[in-house]
């Protein structure tokens, strides 16, 4: 079931059950000018403390102003979504979508597919013309955004280069 999660549901035991996980061996990088495939080889596992951090962090979009959706079966949490209040762009064009997780067990059963869409909607219903993700770089994260419509971003957040200046920069329309 998708649904927008409140405030008072976001707490560490909220993500018991939930493993981001990703063994990651090849990302896309920028070189000269040119997105190329390189072998980079680490793993995502997230402990508790970042488990932590992001409740804060999820609880702030949403005092903020911004929503974040749950997919969950029956009441685990399968993968969430989070979708700032903030327009940014030269012309306010672009409301973000700040997070997508799915836990590693359920991957690939359209949870990512139907989270999108709920960040999509909301953006939409919120004045935007796009969604701006500064997506992980990682071959198979960019095959799903890519197959959400995704495109490299015609305008770059200057404070997200910064802050992941790993990450690609992307936009999708809201339509």
């Amino acid at each position: 079931m998708l649904r927008q999660i409140q405030t008072e549901e976001i707490n560490t035991q909220l993500f018991d059950g939930f493993r981001r996980y990703q063994d990651v061996r090849r990302c896309w990088r920028k070189i000269d000018n040119q997105w190329e495939i390189v072998d980079i080889s680490f793993t995502e596992d997230w402990d508790q403390a970042q488990y932590a951090e992001l409740a804060s962090g999820l609880r702030r979009t949403i005092e903020d102003g911004g929503a974040v959706f749950g997919v969950f079966e029956g009441n685990r949490l399968r993968g969430f979504a989070s979708v700032e209040a903030q327009p940014m762009g030269s012309q306010g064009q672009y409301l973000e979508l700040s997070g997508i997780h799915v836990s590693q067990e359920s991957r690939g059963c359209g949870v990512g597919r139907r989270l999108f869409a709920a960040a999509r909607a909301r953006a939409a219903d919120h004045g935007a013309r796009k969604l701006y993700i500064s997506a992980h770089s990682s071959v198979e994260s960019q095959a799903f955004y890519r197959a959400m419509g995704c495109c490299e971003a015609q305008e770059y957040s200057p404070l997200h280069v910064e802050k992941e200046p790993y990450d690609c920069q992307l936009e999708a329309d809201v339509i």
